[in-house]
C-alpha cells in the first residue's frame, strides 16, 4: 500500500448536496431574475393593503350597475299642415237602381225563363206548380212557365224578385194559377181534386192522416202530389177540431169511383 496517495473523498450524506465550504452539505442557490413590472405590482398590493390596515377588502368587487334602455319614437307618415281630406265623390248609382224591362216569359222552358232572366239582371228567381198539386220543380228543363207575377212589357228594379207558375211539358197550363187548398175558420175544406200533398198541407202538421186507395187495387200512396183526393172525413165544411182526418185517392189521369 502507498501512503504517499491522498485520502479518497468522502460521499456526502443522502440527500444533500456536495460543495459547502468546511465539508458542511448545504443548497447550491440560483439566481432567479425578476421582471420590473412584478416588483411594481407586488409593490402596489402592499400600499393597498397597508391603506386599509392590513385587512383584506371585501368589497373590492364592483356591483353591476343596470343598464338603462332608451328607444327613439319616431311618428309614422305625419301629417302636413297643408294636407287635404280625401274627396268625398259623393254616392254611386248602385244596383238597386237598375231597371229592366221584362219580357213574356209565358210559353217559355222554366230553365230558358231563369236563363233569360239572369242575363237581364234579375236573380231573385223562383216558381211553383201552376196547378196547385204543389209539386217542386226538381228538373226545370222538365217544366214551363204557364204565369209570371210581373207583367211583361214593365220596367222594373233588378233587385224585383221573380216567381214563374209552371206545370210539366206533357200537361196544359191553366187558365188561371190553382191555389193550394187553405183550412180556414176551423172548418175542413173541399180537398176534393186536390193532391194528396197539397191537402196534407193545408191542415195542421200534428194532423193523424190515412190515405187509402180509392180504386180495387190497394195500391200504396207514395208520391202524394201524383194522387188526388176522391173522398175526405170530416167532410168538407164540416167543423174540425184537430180529429184524424181520412182520404181515398187515386193518380191524376184516373178517375175516382
Amino acid at each position: 500500500m502507498s501512503y504517499n496517495q491522498p485520502p479518497p473523498a468522502q460521499p456526502s450524506p443522502i440527500g444533500q448536496p456536495a460543495g459547502q465550504p468546511g465539508g458542511k452539505p448545504g443548497w447550491a442557490r440560483k439566481r432567479v431574475a425578476v421582471p420590473a413590472a412584478c416588483l411594481v405590482f407586488f409593490a402596489g398590493v402592499g400600499i393597498g393593503a397597508a391603506g386599509n390596515g392590513g385587512q383584506e377588502n371585501t368589497n373590492s368587487t364592483a356591483k353591476p350597475q343596470p343598464t338603462v334602455t332608451v328607444t327613439e319614437t319616431a311618428e309614422a307618415n305625419p301629417v302636413k299642415d297643408d294636407a287635404k281630406p280625401a274627396k268625398d265623390e259623393g254616392p254611386t248609382a248602385g244596383k238597386d237602381d237598375e231597371k229592366a224591362t221584362l219580357p213574356n216569359f209565358v210559353g217559355m222552358g222554366l230553365q230558358s225563363a231563369q236563363d233569360k232572366a239572369q242575363e237581364l239582371g234579375f236573380y231573385s228567381l223562383d216558381s211553383h206548380d201552376a196547378l196547385g198539386r204543389d209539386r217542386m220543380q226538381a228538373f226545370d228543363r222538365n217544366w214551363k212557365v204557364c204565369s209570371q207575377n210581373v207583367k211583361a212589357g214593365t220596367s222594373a228594379s233588378t233587385d224585383t224578385g221573380l216567381d214563374f207558375g209552371a206545370a210539366k211539358l206533357e200537361e196544359t197550363c191553366p187558365a188561371k194559377d190553382e191555389k193550394a187548398p187553405e183550412a180556414a175558420d176551423g172548418k175542413m175544406p173541399d180537398f176534393k181534386g186536390k193532391s194528396v200533398k197539397a191537402a196534407r198541407g193545408a191542415l195542421d202538421s200534428g194532423t193523424s192522416i190515412t190515405v187509402d186507395d180509392a180504386s180495387a187495387d190497394d195500391r200504396m200512396v207514395l208520391m202524394e202530389s201524383n194522387w188526388q183526393v176522391c173522398t175526405q172525413n170530416p167532410a168538407a165544411g164540416a167543423a174540425w177540431d184537430g180529429r184524424p182526418v181520412e182520404f181515398t185517392a187515386v193518380k191524376f189521369g184516373e178517375s175516382c169511383p
